[in-house]
């Protein structure tokens, strides 16, 4: 199949997930992504568990479809070839602080006038400018920076991070996105740019409905466990057995509600007829539906709520949604073989280009498995 990105070659110096997230994304979509690491050790994700025979799966599950080669970036011999790489690209994605790829002698501004037409990508934790500039960050760092720790929990409970590396992944896709849209730029005007993608900007983009809340009532989101603070029902529910979650998010789905439990004289209580109201009220709201919903199993009311059209979901592990009936016919679950041989599963591009889920182009590689194939000191040539 064609895919979108084929052509483009991309050169990463990046660690363990925002950057070689935005990499991969990147390779999903065609792009030739050639991953550039120190020789001793590589990126520091390769050192992750778990490990399969001596090979991170960590590290594979975010280095598809890409090329390795190691060299030293304080070797001035190993710069040299980094820059004829860098000749025969079209997007370069680094995320080290920021100083550091100009110290090297690779920042934007030498890269651009050797290479004006290369779309450079900064990921950092706060932006390549500005106070906090300098400070480093992972993502639990700047999940607490970005005020989503203090929405996530229990009302009343300490701080929580979420499970997800959201500020790590969020800032990948951010990169990954500015960097399409940069390319057909630079395909119309024949210059680069510089984009910069800061882990803390990326985290408060997808926060919008939390700064809306703020900007509109001058007070902060609080935390609500799995409730939501402007709908009703709209959270995990404790069934006789488990818990299961239920959105009803507008009349018409609170309507199915009341009809599923036996209870339609809810749909006219006074304070729940309108979205706004139920969600003030969701405590009493909960405990008069947990009520009804103690008297049976979670997959009762799910088989029920489902028949009804009204959105609803068992709470899954991730070893019961990976072996769901739509995850297979989406085909996301496809076979890797791992440098060393060895056969794992990997969840691959949830894409579909005219109805079919792009393949796995190129397994994981090993540390500097493609040097041969790339590197020269003898040539500036670089081979496709």
């Amino acid at each position: 199949m064609y895919l979108p990105l084929q052509g483009i070659r991309v050169i990463e110096f990046c660690n363990v997930a925002a950057g070689p997230f935005c990499g991969m994304l990147l390779g999903d979509m065609g792009a030739d992504v050639i991953k550039v690491e120190h020789p001793n050790g590589g990126d520091t994700l390769r050192a992750w568990p778990p490990i399969s025979e001596g090979y991170s799966e960590n590290f594979a599950s975010l280095n598809r479809n890409k090329r390795s080669v190691t060299l030293d970036l304080k070797d001035p011999g190993d710069v040299e070839q980094v820059r004829r790489l860098i000749d025969s690209a079209d997007v370069l994605i680094e995320n080290n602080r920021p100083g550091v790829m100009s110290r090297l002698g690779l920042g934007y501004e030498e890269i651009h006038q050797r290479v004006p037409r290369l779309i450079y990508c900064s990921i950092s934790a706060y932006g390549q400018s500005g106070p906090r500039s300098q400070e480093g960050g992972f993502d639990l760092t700047v999940q607490a920076m970005s005020g989503i720790m203090s929405i996530t929990g229990d009302p009343g409970g300490p701080p929580v991070k979420c499970g997800v590396p959201l500020a790590d992944f969020s800032a990948g896709l951010y990169a990954a996105f500015s960097i399409a849209a940069a390319l057909r730029a630079a395909a119309e005007t024949g210059v680069g740019t510089h984009v910069d993608v800061p882990m803390l900007g990326a985290t408060l983009g997808i926060a919008a409905l939390q700064t809306s809340e703020y900007f509109g009532t001058g007070n902060d989101p609080v935390k609500l466990g799995s409730a939501h603070p402007r709908n009703a029902p709209y959270q995990a529910f404790s069934a006789r057995d488990t818990y299961f979650g239920m959105a009803a998010g507008n009349n018409a789905l609170w309507r199915s509600v009341c009809e599923v439990i036996g209870m339609p004289e809810l749909e006219k209580d006074e304070r729940y007829t309108t979205t706004t109201l139920r969600a003030r009220h969701q405590t009493e709201l909960r405990t008069t539906l947990e009520g009804v919903f103690s008297q049976h199993d979670a997959a009762h009311w799910i088989e029920r709520f489902r028949a009804a059209g009204v959105p609803c979901a068992p709470i899954n592990t991730y070893s019961q949604v990976l072996a769901d009936e739509q995850v297979e016919h989406m085909q996301w679950v496809q076979p890797v073989e791992l440098p060393n041989g060895v056969s794992t599963r990997t969840f691959v591009s949830p894409v579909r280009f005219g109805g079919e889920t792009p393949k796995i182009l190129r397994r994981p590689p090993a540390l500097g498995e493609h040097n041969d194939e790339l590197l020269s000191r003898a040539s500036t040539e670089v081979n496709a």
